[in-house]
């Protein structure tokens, strides 16, 4: 008997089926996160840091959670911009950046056109929750983005500052209106004032590592449209603009030397270093030192640089 109770009758597996769909799933989830990122990748450097950083200074912070609903914000606007951008310019990311998700095939035409336009309802909707002047900021950038992909302004130097310029702008102040509590005041507007006539007179910066790329689609740009020139006027706008922003913000002597030093030796090595690979480091660069005046204005909040 107690033989008996101990065998085990087998199962055929065809009548347990296997029901753990959680790998697949979670692999699926990974990789379309994966490639999200992908497509915002280069721009943490040059909008999603640069611009918390701003916001904070200029609202400034008055919460953890307001600090991740403007990371949040900035980040979704950011991949509706760079959506749209990469899906109009494939053959140039070929050239330049070939890792992306449409050049490298991660993901198909059809499916980063559906969801290009399907991020503009879903940014408008989660800018409701913070109000008028958000949801306008937000169909401000999707102003800019259509203006920039679709009519062609991204074609020349006027053109893609008209919409470069408002589009960074825009970032600032609806990340900055998340963060404050009340009214943007004097400060918030000056900084953002600032930025705007800074980001006018340097953005260019950007373009110095994309030539190749950029005459591949007949555009152009200010660094192909005047080689010598563009790269002179950096040289002495940069470490310009950051000893008059020293002087807005009233930051100390010392302070002002070494963020003075910081622009004049960035500003020389984008004159000097002309080749692509120095052109990228130099861009680098240039997102630090932005960073960097972008928070300037907490000395006007806090006295943090009074030596």
């Amino acid at each position: 008997m107690s033989t008996l109770l101990s065998v085990t009758t087998p199962v055929s597996p065809l009548l347990v089926p296997n029901l753990d769909f959680s790998r697949p799933v979670l692999d699926s989830i990974a990789n379309a996160l994966h490639i999200l990122f992908l497509f915002t990748y280069t721009d943490f450097k040059t909008i999603v840091f640069p611009v918390t950083a701003f916001a904070c200074v200029a609202a400034p912070i008055q919460h953890p959670k307001g600090l991740l609903d403007a990371l949040a914000w900035i980040w979704l606007h950011l991949l509706q911009c760079n959506v749209s951008n990469q899906y109009k310019s494939v053959s140039e990311d070929v050239v330049n950046r070939p890792w992306r998700p449409l050049p490298s095939g991660r993901i198909s035409a059809n499916a980063a056109r559906w969801l290009r336009w399907s991020l503009i309802p879903i940014c408008l909707a989660v800018s409701a929750r913070h109000g008028k002047e958000v949801v306008l900021a937000s169909a401000t950038l999707t102003v800019t983005t259509l203006l920039y992909d679709e009519a062609g302004l991204a074609g020349h130097f006027i053109g893609k500052s008209l919409c470069a310029v408002p589009g960074y702008v825009t970032f600032e102040v609806g990340a900055t209106r998340i963060l404050a509590a009340h009214a943007l005041d004097d400060v918030a507007r000056m900084s953002l004032l600032c930025s705007a006539l800074v980001i006018s007179t340097t953005i260019h910066v950007q373009d110095f590592p994309d030539v190749a790329g950029d005459q591949a689609l007949g555009r152009v740009t200010i660094p192909i449209w005047a080689p010598s020139g563009s790269r002179l006027f950096t040289l002495f706008a940069i470490p310009a603009w950051t000893v008059l922003l020293c002087r807005v913000w009233g930051v100390g002597i010392v302070h002002s030397a070494i963020l003075g030093a910081m622009g004049a030796g960035l500003g020389h090595r984008i004159y000097a270093r002309r080749h692509r690979e120095e052109d990228k480091v130099s861009y680098l660069l240039y997102n630090l030192w932005l960073l960097t005046i972008h928070i300037l204005p907490a000395h006007a909040r806090w006295g943090i640089c009074q030596w």
